[in-house]
């Protein structure tokens, strides 16, 4: 799946509907495989896009999860580190 997609569940505060658009947008851009839409195509792949949206914030509105909730500053600090250690020159 594209890289560019995070998890939205069960973070405090709660997925966007930025965050939600951005991940649908590039699931649409995977599936269609083109970042950019032909103008024939424009319509039918924003409608996709909001289409996916729109299903996405039920999904994450509907799940259930035992887990305590992340923090999204904490989880991207953990992130950051692991790109850190992974990419550092030795």
């Amino acid at each position: 799946m594209c890289r560019s997609i995070h998890t939205l569940h069960n973070f405090e505060p709660a997925a966007t509907d930025d965050e939600v658009h951005a991940a649908a947008l590039q699931f649409v851009r995977k599936i269609s495989g083109s970042t950019r839409p032909s103008k024939a195509n424009a319509e039918v792949f924003e409608r996709a896009v909001e289409e996916i949206a729109h299903i996405t914030r039920h999904l994450l509105e509907d799940l259930v999860s035992s887990a305590p909730t992340k923090n999204r500053e904490v989880e991207a600090e953990k992130a950051k580190a692991r790109s850190a250690n992974r990419f550092a020159t030795a």
